[in-house]
């Protein structure tokens, strides 16, 4: 028997994880981490059990995002594990810190065909920045350390660290066990100053000059500096997804209604923490000019002149905040406060822009032939909710038209399929963010708009958020498909044949699926609306009445309502025109 001053693995992986400031931990219990979950609880860490082990990840990633500290997923050995390989892959891909800690089979067992045995360590490795099984319990504490400085320096990801059962339930003296310290808060790096010179530079002989404020300026904690910033020098900006809120959707400044225009017209663009990846169109023509010059602001040196090459960048690697103070104070005592004209051909041409699609989008929005389409019923939805809301917003017609309806004000106050493109992140979002607002601002609503096949991805999640009764307001916006649904009619005419699987179209979901029923079977409140009034009643009932209370409001639109039409193809980059 061990006497009072051993101490086993479980327990170490508890304190380390307390020590490194953890609050909550995120996942599914079973062989061999059951007794890690009760030990971090016993440390007095939060434990939310959840229903599949990837919307946990999603959850665990989510929260290092809105805290800048790496969030943790505690998952079983063997498929456990490995569905969290789409989370880590996320995280990894938005630069998101997270960890996950993965139990497997005895180390004793390797290569004998152990209970839920699998080459874990080498299955992770794709999607992390760092993956390692500790080589003893008493060195868990720096490997668990190692994989938080890993996570959070640098460029943010993913972790994975694995613990054979063996190492859980082992014993050992606690004075050989080697307690290591929190990890410090990333450096703020400056930037070199003669790419600093060499930006303003360039930006002041800007025609057309743009910024495009990405998620790495909400990540950085950079919105106060980046609004001085387009304040000071009266510079057009657009975000990109989740750089929503860094500058207010509604800023004078704001260009995302003449995106298009903005982009392939610009002659400098400056990125603040936006890569060149699919999102910006690689950078490349038709949607840019081929003779664009970038000023790419990135924590990541690799990052600069990706897909465009270095003779059309000037790069500025250095911690986003701190650039880009740099920046505005060299423009201020170099360039003798240099500001860009606010009367000029580039303003009046990307004005005009917007004025011509705000008018088509109001056209959409108070077209009131039913079903609803996307515009009407997510404008109501803008119209009602609180101003500063955090919005988790997944799907294809949903997320893309909801990211120019539904407006946001703070930074960090937007999350969405990201870098990845990934459906199904939506609820493990929200449940983090309303974990996050409970802690640190109580008085925000938590709003998540879902398609209805996003939805379907992680629908067993709302019993975990009744279970942890976690006032989010749900709202799925249902068109019977992905993408593009099928007409109630012809649904029915298709369900008297027997052979659907040859028939039904591959992107086709059951028409008129009452979602909220789920809801309303864990205990929380459900809605079912078709029209706009409908909606409206439903929604303040909803911020009113079940203001404290989880709800699932399931909105029916138009199945062949889609966008207005578009300049470019989204993804393939050819003109419409």
């Amino acid at each position: 028997m061990a006497d009072d001053s051993d101490i086993n693995g479980a327990n170490v992986i508890a304190d380390a994880l307390k020590e490194q400031g953890v609050e909550y931990v995120f996942g599914i219990v079973g062989f061999p981490v059951v007794e890690v979950a009760m030990a971090i609880q016993a440390a007095g860490i939060k434990y939310l059990g959840f229903r599949n082990e990837q919307a946990a990840c999603y959850a665990a990633s989510a929260v290092g995002y809105l805290t800048g500290r790496p969030g943790v997923c505690l998952v079983v050995s063997g498929p456990g594990m490995l569905h969290t390989i789409g989370g880590l892959a996320n995280a990894n891909l938005n630069a998101w810190p997270v960890l996950v800690i993965g139990g497997s089979s005895d180390s004793y067992q390797e290569a004998m065909g152990a209970f839920q045995e699998y080459p874990q360590v080498e299955s992770a490795r794709l999607s992390t920045k760092f993956t390692a099984r500790p080589s003893s319990i008493s060195q868990i504490p720096l490997y668990i350390e190692k994989a938080f400085r890993a996570s959070m320096y640098g460029r943010p990801g993913a972790c994975y660290l694995d613990f054979p059962g063996d190492m859980i339930n082992g014993m050992v003296p606690s004075t050989s066990v080697r307690v290591m310290p929190k990890v410090a808060d990333p450096p703020k790096v400056m930037a070199d100053p003669d790419a600093i010179r060499n930006a303003a530079s360039l930006l002041t002989r800007a025609q057309r000059p743009l910024v495009i404020i990405g998620k790495g300026a909400a990540y950085a904690h950079a919105e106060e500096a980046v609004r001085n910033f387009i304040d000071r020098f009266s510079l057009p900006f657009l975000p990109s997804p989740m750089g929503k809120g860094v500058v207010p959707d509604d800023h004078p400044y704001c260009v995302n209604a003449a995106r298009s225009r903005a982009l392939l017209q610009a002659d400098v663009v400056i990125l603040l923490g936006a890569r060149l990846n699919w999102i910006l169109h690689f950078g490349l023509p038709p949607r840019f000019a081929p003779d664009t010059m970038f000023i790419q602001v990135d924590i990541c040196p690799e990052e600069l002149g990706n897909n465009i090459g270095s003779d059309r960048t000037i790069g500025v690697a250095g911690h986003l905040d701190s650039a880009v103070k740099q920046l505005t104070s060299e423009l201020q005592i170099g360039h003798r406060g240099w500001k860009y004209p606010s009367k000029t051909l580039w303003w009046n041409t990307l004005l005009d822009k917007i004025a011509d699609n705000k008018k088509k989008s109001l056209a959409l929005t108070q077209d009131l032939s039913l079903p609803m389409n996307y515009y009407v019923a997510l404008g109501k939805i803008q119209e009602k909710i609180p101003t500063d809301s955090i919005i988790v917003s997944e799907g294809a017609n949903t997320m893309d038209i909801g990211r120019t309806i539904l407006l946001n004000h703070s930074a960090r106050h937007r999350l969405d399929a990201g870098t990845f493109g990934t459906m199904g992140v939506g609820i493990g979002f929200a449940i983090a963010a309303a974990l996050y607002a409970k802690d640190n601002c109580p008085e925000k609503r938590v709003v998540c708009v879902e398609g209805d096949s996003a939805f379907g991805f992680s629908g067993m999640e709302l019993e975990t958020i009744c279970r942890y009764k976690l006032p989010i307001l749900m709202v799925i916006i249902n068109n019977n498909g992905i993408q593009f649904g099928l007409e109630k009619e012809l649904w029915k005419e298709m369900k008297q044949e027997n052979d659907l699987p040859s028939l039904l179209p591959p992107n086709a979901l059951s028409p008129d699926a009452k979602y909220e029923k789920i809801m309303e079977a864990f205990g929380g409140y459900g809605y079912y609306v078709e029209t706009p009034a409908e909606l409206d009643q439903v929604l303040e009932k909803s911020l009113s009445v079940h203001a404290n209370d989880p709800v699932l409001i399931n909105v029916a639109v138009s199945s062949v309502a889609g966008r207005k039409q578009q300049e470019f193809d989204w993804l393939t980059r050819s003109s419409k025109l």
